[in-house]
């Protein structure tokens, strides 16, 4: 990992995606051409980037969001919560656009079907909208913005002795130029295989891989080493969330100055505990519970 030196404005920025999730409860999915009642309706702060600040902050780090909302109801809602948790939102942006949707619909057997409209997370660090990027511990990234932001985000963060974190979802082909800036890379098992694995992963230039397992824990590989980090036993109900929750978790500790076994131990337990609760915001658990959950 980079050498990261003691002065920086934040513990970690996140620069991400912003959507408002309008989410259906359903007996079953539709058919095709079919019309069903809903069950039940409600309406989350979504979007990759937001859980995982929100999860970052709630953990104790001092966390900014960097991003675009439109000038609508949604856009004023998501900075709401943003600014709830604490979080700088200087650098979240208006734009001419709707802000980002995604279309949610849940039958009775937790199966779903998603529709995400990128909406005003098209904008993110383009056109008009140049990336201004704060200094800090650790930077955090996702792939639900263009992938040119990304791999400017990376290569600034890099020159400013941040800590590159990645997750690559939703998967999307990435180049080794992008690769070769990421310290530490948090896929789960899908994302890890369509990505072609941890070797190639660890040859394209990435320093470390944090694969994470769901309820098996997470193995953490570099080009020297593998370490498997136990998994914390819990009832689940809802596993929406707890992979935000892990990274949120991971990262800052990482920016606290953990060690990565140290920082992805924390993770496994703030991504089980995400499980015990439903949705997404508001399962992501305060670093006061998680350390708690750990004895400490």
């Amino acid at each position: 990992m980079s050498t990261v030196p003691k002065e920086f404005a934040f513990d970690v920025v996140v620069v991400g995606s912003a959507n408002l999730d309008l989410v259906a409860t359903l007996d079953h999915l539709p058919k095709p051409g079919e019309t069903i009642v809903a069950l039940g309706y409600a309406e989350h702060a979504g979007g990759k980037g937001v859980n995982q600040a929100v999860a970052c902050a709630r953990m104790g780090a001092r966390t900014a969001f960097v991003g675009c909302v439109g000038n609508d109801d949604a856009g004023v809602f998501l900075r709401g919560v943003l600014d709830g948790e604490g979080i700088d939102t200087t650098m979240l942006r208006i734009v001419d656009m709707p802000t980002g949707r995604a279309f949610i619909n849940v039958d009775s057997r937790g199966e779903n079907e998603i529709v995400v409209v990128s909406g005003a997370n098209a904008q993110v660090g383009v056109g008009k909208n140049p990336l201004e990027l704060p200094t800090s511990h650790v930077l955090l990234m996702q792939l639900e913005i263009p992938l040119e932001t990304v791999a400017s985000a990376l290569a600034t963060a890099r020159k400013n002795g941040s800590v590159t974190v990645l997750n690559p979802a939703p998967y999307r082909t990435l180049s080794s130029e992008i690769l070769s800036l990421v310290d530490v890379i948090v896929p789960n098992e899908t994302e890890s295989a369509a990505c072609g694995g941890t070797k190639v992963l660890l040859t394209a230039g990435v320093a470390t891989v944090v694969t994470t397992l769901g309820e098996n824990g997470a193995v953490i590989n570099t080009v020297s080493s593998e370490a498997s980090i136990a998994p914390y036993k819990v009832v689940a109900v809802d596993t929406v969330g707890a992979g935000d929750a892990f990274i949120g978790a991971l990262s800052a500790e990482i920016a606290r100055g953990a060690t990565i076994s140290d920082a992805a131990s924390v993770g496994a337990v703030a991504g089980a505990l995400s499980t015990t609760v439903h949705g997404a915001v508001p399962s992501l658990p305060t670093r006061d519970v998680v350390r708690k959950a750990m004895g400490k």
